[in-house]
Order: structure tokens, then sequence, then C-alpha cells
């Protein structure tokens, strides 16, 4: 592990610790861009509404299994290496993905297309529980006194890989008639996963030089639990706003501006592209500046921002003019950003090395299975139950809320070492 110092961080490090978030979040996202069309192909109902509900459902289940992945996986990258654990983490993600590109749909087998759609996505959020906690406490453990700013490029690959995913699935509806794209059109993008599996594959083989040959054995889960578990409950209580605002905003959004605003698909997906690449300029800005002048500010001032602007903003993604909608969005990348690019490593700072993987990896990972995964059906659902359209704010608004209260509970690491 890397001291406070200003030693040059290796590039390999930082290459493979964004690359393999990049493979790993273009993967599983696109089913959330894709999410309207796998409900008609797999879950059919005479209410659309009813269909997308079953899509989202299957896309929370895959969250389910994060915190399972992050103990199998942080088991693997104790004993084994971390450079096996994100190895495999990518190929248990990329596989699937283009199986469920090449799944025959509910028509053709019946009830065993849903099923299996199932399985793939929980063998997918098996993947996703060991993969970004791994490389971002592995980044900003090497990182000396840029902490802020490793752990912002950490999340920038998260990010990218969600832009990566509505690129090209902005691509893919502008180039392709409705009818086709929502028949199989849909399918290109989980097809490619196995590019990216190769790809991850030896980008990740990079890591092999760059950590111990002898690993200690890693403290048994009970032990954690006992020792860490205030903390591990502020962090999750800390990671709400990440979970329902990258979610709401990133991965939902493009279901919302089509299929409520009623938006074309193209250019809902364009108006989210747009939104991520903001928020990818944003992201080590805000590490950076976490860096100088500590943690705990700019995450509530992201959070104030939120609580008061949240509710214009969804109005601006109504406003019939071409280019409003646009502001609205990049007004949420910002806000969500200027969070997100400092919260993941207020949280590895919170925990000491010994415990520091595998708590960083259940605290995240608790919240973004319960929370985030959750965070488009519930959206669905509460405007269905309410027949309020402006429902996705409120649950916004109270995120930032109570993610605002656990931070303040925070104590200011930025210019402290970390715990040993």
């Amino acid at each position: 592990m890397a001291d406070g110092s200003n030693r040059p961080v290796p590039r390999r490090l930082v290459i493979a610790g964004m690359a393999g978030n990049i493979l790993e979040w273009y993967d599983f996202s696109i089913y959330g861009f894709f999410a309207p069309a796998i409900g008609e192909a797999f879950f059919p109902s005479h209410n659309p509404a009813t269909s997308l509900i079953d899509a989202y459902g299957v896309f929370a289940a895959g969250f389910l299994m994060r915190p399972l992945g992050a103990v199998i996986f942080g088991r693997i990258g104790d004993r084994r290496g971390r450079e096996l654990a994100l190895t495999l983490s990518v190929l248990a993600m990329a596989i699937p993905t283009f199986l469920m590109g090449a799944l025959p749909d509910y028509r053709q087998i019946g009830v065993v297309a849903p099923i299996l759609v199932v399985v793939l996505r929980l063998i997918q959020g098996l993947s996703v529980g060991g993969e970004f906690t791994t490389s971002v406490v592995f980044m900003i453990e090497h990182a000396g006194s840029r902490r802020g700013v490793m752990g912002a490029l950490g999340t920038s690959g998260a990010f990218a890989g969600v832009l990566l995913g509505s690129a090209v699935g902005a691509l893919t509806a502008w180039l392709m008639p409705l009818d086709a794209l929502m028949a199989w059109g849909w399918r290109l993008p989980f097809l490619g996963g196995i590019a990216i599996g190769v790809a991850g594959y030896f980008i990740r083989r990079e890591l092999r030089n760059l950590e111990p040959a002898v690993h200690p054995a890693p403290t048994p889960l009970g032990d954690l639990i006992r020792a860490e578990w205030r903390r591990i409950g502020q962090i999750s209580g800390l990671k709400i706003l990440s979970a329902v605002g990258f979610y709401l905003m990133f991965v939902y959004t493009t279901t919302y501006l089509a299929e409520v605003v009623g938006l074309e698909k193209g250019r809902a997906m364009a108006i989210n592209t747009i939104g991520m690449a903001v928020a990818l300029i944003v992201l080590p800005i805000a590490g950076w500046a976490s860096d100088r002048v500590g943690r705990k500010p700019l995450m509530l001032v992201a959070a104030a921002g939120l609580i008061l602007f949240a509710m214009p903003l969804f109005r601006l993604l109504w406003h019939p003019a071409l280019h409003v909608p646009l502001i609205g969005q990049v007004g949420f990348a910002i806000a969500i950003a200027l969070f997100d690019g400092v919260a993941p490593t207020a949280a590895v700072e919170a925990f000491p090395a010994d415990v520091r993987c595998s708590a960083v990896a259940i605290s995240h990972n608790l919240t973004m299975a319960l929370i985030g995964g959750t965070t488009p059906m519930v959206a669905t659902w509460l405007i269905e139950r309410s027949k309020n359209q402006m429902a996705p704010a409120h649950y916004l608004i109270g995120a930032a809320i109570v993610s605002a209260i656990f931070a303040l509970t925070l104590k200011e690491t930025a210019r402290a070492p970390l715990k040993t």
C-alpha cells in the first residue's frame, strides 16, 4: 500500500482501473437503456407499464446479488490477488451480456426466456459487486496525497461506461426505425459484449505486477461486521444520493424522457449522453477540489443543490423547446458528479487498511442493491401509482436529504493519512 507521499501514480494502475470500470458499466447499463424493448420481448403484457416494471424488476434483481459479489470477489482478491478478481469480474459481465443479446424471446421459448434473463442478470450482479469498489480502493491506496483525484478517476470509469452505453444506444436508435429497434436492434449493443470481454481481459492483466505476490488471510466476515457495523451503516447512508442520483438521472432518464415526457427515443438518449459527458468533466474537478477544501463541504453543497433545484430542473425536462430539457439534464449532471466525485474517496478513508476493501464493498453494494438497483422500478411505480409525473423529483430530494445528514456525521479526512 502506498504512503501519503507525492510519488508518481503508476500509469498502468490508472488505465487498468478506469478501463475495467468503463467496460463493466457499459455492459451493465445498456440493459437500463433498452428496458422498454426488453420488457416487450421477455415480459409481454397488455399494459406497457407492467412490462416496463417487470423489466426494471429484473434490473433490480441484478443489484440484489451485489453484496454477495462483493464478498466473493473480495475473498478472491485477498487470497489470490486483485488482478485475478478484477479480470474475472470483467469476464463475468461480458459473457452474460453477449448471451442476453442472443437469447430467444418469450414468443419463441415461452417462460424459459424470462427465467434465463433473470439468471444472466444475477451473474452480472455478482460481477458488479466485485468490480467498482475493489478497483477504486486499489487506486486510492496508491494515490499518495492525490486520493481525491484518483477516487474521482475511478468513478469516472463507471460514468464513462454508462456514457458509452448511452452513446451506443443513441446511435442505434438514430440509425434504425423504431419498430426494428424494438424487434431486434436492441440486441446489437448486447452482442458487442464479447469484444468488451476480450479487451477487458487483456487490460486487466496489466495489474499483475502492481500488487504483492503474498496476500494475508482476510479478516473473517463476522469479525469485520462486528467491528465496523457503525461505519458501514454510516457510509451506506452517505451513498444513498449516489445510488438514486446515478440510476435515476443517467439510467432511467432516457425511459422517462421517451415514455413519460414523449421525446423521440434518439433525442432522449442524446440528451442523456451529453449529460454524462458533462459529468465526466466535473468528476475529476470535484476530486481535485476535495483534496484542497475537504470532502464534506463539496458533498454538502451538491446535496443542498439537489434539494433546492431538483423540482425546477425536472420541470425543464418537460419544456417544449429543443434545448431546454438538455439544460435540465446538465444541471442534474453537475450536482450528481460533484457528489460522486468525492463520496468514494470519503468511503475509502473511513476504514482501516485490514478491512478496507471488504467494508467499502459491503457498504457501497448494500446501498446500490437496496436503493440504486430499485430506483428505475420505484420511479416508474411512483408515477403509475400517484399519477404525478414529478414524483421522481421528490424521490431524489429525499435521497439528498438523507445523504446530507450522514455527510454531517463524517469526520473530515482529506488531510489525514489513510488509516492503517
